[in-house]
């Protein structure tokens, strides 16, 4: 660790002597500071967080990820294009120890910076919060400043599959498919059969039955939140619809009734239940009755959730950059195994590649849905074929499995509505970012830099 430990020194010591530490440090201090004071907010809560959270946690995100991408891949590739990494090899250290020592070194830097911006915008978010309203205030402090449990109802794959595959055979009895077709019918059938459970028609009832599992435990007392979003079959002459809700159950539970709500659709509302509305086992009976004359549409993932108090925003916001902290030790892994075998660069612009694939997921995800990488007739509703699905779709899944190992955790959207990140979500993420994923990266350049030759002869000209 001795050795490992002095490269990491010798990494920063560079760092310093150039001022990239420094120049960045700066570059962040003035994303953190100048945003919210060029950009105003709409004087609400929710205006407020989105300039102070989401923009200054994205644009440091950014700095940090492209700064990490430029230092990882020029700290290893320029010292072998120089010939001063052979100054180092002639000592007793393996290479191994050279290549962790400089990923040690840069995920170091990384942490000090994210600790020096992270404090920048938590000091921000503090003074720029007492000038709010009093009643944005409160909902500051309710809502975005604390950090909330969530509570879902639970949804099965497996029964859905189960009904679309039983709907598809008999679909095939009735009238034969085409093999080309079979995989756009199954989508179809899939989705009318997330209708049935998600449609609630006129005069119709919806019950959710969610389980608050071992949060009921200090739950006792304190009011909970319901974040609700529905689609719309038709347009409403004032744009909103009528929302009558009930939770908990007569005779059993305590029971709250709404009075009613005028909701818009397509968007999120958030509103306060009284307290101690579930049952023994801690399950929340919610019940919403359309009275209105279109039908109306939950989505099974983000339809109905009840928000609890689980914590504090300061521990909250610092699990939040911890997370951060993984995405950039992920980086530095990848752009040191670039620089493996890469010349300075070839190796930024392959690891800007891969960064810009990771963003793309949502390109190669829309290929595995639909099968093929082929476009489809728009106009008769047929999917696209291309002789290379064979080798890209399962490609694509493998580059999406790995993917949906880093961007399944979002704290910039966690923070800014007032999510709670826990312990798990963390160690997860350590697990998953960087001990996973960035250990294949890791292995893999380490196992390039043992190979690489590195007192090939240099040209003089």
């Amino acid at each position: 660790m001795q050795r490992i430990f002095a490269i990491a020194w010798l990494t920063w010591k560079a760092a310093l002597r150039f001022k990239l530490f420094l120049v960045i440090a700066v570059l962040l201090i003035l994303a953190v500071v100048g945003l919210p004071l060029v950009i105003e907010d709409d004087g609400t809560a929710q205006g407020f967080t989105q300039i102070i959270l989401t923009y200054t946690l994205s644009a440091i995100t950014g700095l940090l990820g492209l700064s990490t991408l430029w230092l990882a891949c020029g700290t290893l590739a320029r010292d072998i294009e120089e010939c001063q990494i052979q100054m180092v090899v002639t000592k007793p250290i393996a290479r191994w120890q050279i290549w962790l020592g400089k990923w040690l070194g840069i995920v170091t830097l990384n942490a000090a910076l994210l600790v020096i911006s992270g404090a920048c915008v938590y000091g921000m978010l503090q003074w720029r919060a007492g000038k709010l309203p009093a009643a944005e205030q409160q909902n500051l402090r309710e809502q975005i400043l604390v950090a909330r449990g969530s509570a879902k109802e639970p949804v099965n794959p497996a029964e859905i599959e189960t009904d679309t595959e039983q709907v598809f055979q008999e679909r095939l009895k009735s009238s034969p498919i085409e093999k080309v077709d079979a995989q756009e019918v199954r989508k179809q059938i899939r989705e009318q059969v997330k209708a049935e459970l998600q449609l609630v028609p006129p005069s119709y009832e919806r019950v959710w039955k969610i389980n608050l599992g071992s949060a009921k435990n200090h739950l006792a007392g304190k009011p909970l939140q319901l974040r609700v979003k529905f689609n719309a079959a038709q347009k409403s002459p004032s744009g909103t619809f009528v929302a009558l809700w009930q939770v908990g159950l007569p005779e059993k539970t305590k029971y709250w009734r709404s009075e009613p709500m005028s909701l818009a659709p397509d968007t999120f509302h958030e509103f306060a239940i009284p307290p101690d509305l579930f049952d023994a086992n801690g399950v929340l009976t919610i019940a919403f009755r359309n009275a209105n004359p279109t039908a109306l549409l939950f989505p099974l993932e983000d339809g109905m959730e009840v928000l609890y108090p689980d914590g504090g925003f300061g521990m909250n916001f610092a699990r939040g950059l911890g997370i951060i902290f993984c995405w950039m030790a992920l980086l530095s892994a990848l752009g040191l195994m670039a620089a493996s075998f890469l010349s300075f660069p070839v190796a930024t612009f392959f690891s800007l590649a891969m960064l810009l694939v990771a963003l793309s997921s949502g390109m190669l995800a829309d290929s595995v849905e639909s099968g093929s990488v082929a476009a489809g007739n728009e106009e008769t509703g047929q999917a696209g074929h291309s002789v290379a699905d064979v080798v890209l779709i399962p490609a694509f899944k493998g580059v999406l499995a790995v993917i949906s190992l880093v961007k399944s955790y979002s704290p910039i959207e966690a923070l800014s509505s007032g999510r709670s990140i826990t312990w798990a979500e963390l160690g997860l993420a350590f697990a998953q970012v960087v001990l996973l994923v960035g250990g294949v990266f890791a292995v893999t350049g380490i196992i390039f830099f043992n190979r690489r030759e590195l007192a090939t002869a240099q040209s003089t000209q």
